[in-house]
């Protein structure tokens, strides 16, 4: 059975689809961009502010599932320029410790509402 998980800890959706859909142990997180969950205004900043953002909307959307990012087992990273993945990596590093879940890093051409980067997981409960 599908379970919508919603929490005004990350931004509602802006269109037709959940904050994470969970299924049995397995959770489905739609990706995040950094929406500030309150204003719902994109925030502003370089990599590193937009991506540690990102990552505090994917906290909230698995802590509403009783869940932390050791629970991830999966993420995708989508950014419009690669050029900054060091940044982000070093912000990402911050949230996930070992054993690391398995990521793809995807440059694409632009993001919604002109963001720099957006994150999607997959989680298993422990």
């Amino acid at each position: 059975m599908k379970t919508v998980i919603a929490t005004q800890d990350a931004p509602a959706a802006v269109g037709p689809y959940s904050q994470a859909i969970a299924v049995g142990d397995m959770l489905f997180c739609a990706g995040q961009i950094p929406l500030d969950p309150v204003t719902g205004n994109l925030v502003e900043g370089d990599i590193t502010t937009q991506a540690t953002r990102v990552l505090e909307n994917v906290k909230g959307v698995l802590a509403a599932n009783g869940m932390t990012f050791t629970d991830v087992v999966k993420s995708t990273v989508f950014m419009v320029d690669l050029a900054e993945f060091a940044a982000m990596n070093a912000v990402y590093s911050k949230y996930f410790a070992e054993p690391f879940p398995a990521r793809s890093t995807i440059q694409v051409a632009a993001l919604p509402r002109g963001s720099r980067v957006e994150i999607e997981v997959t989680a298993v409960r422990s």
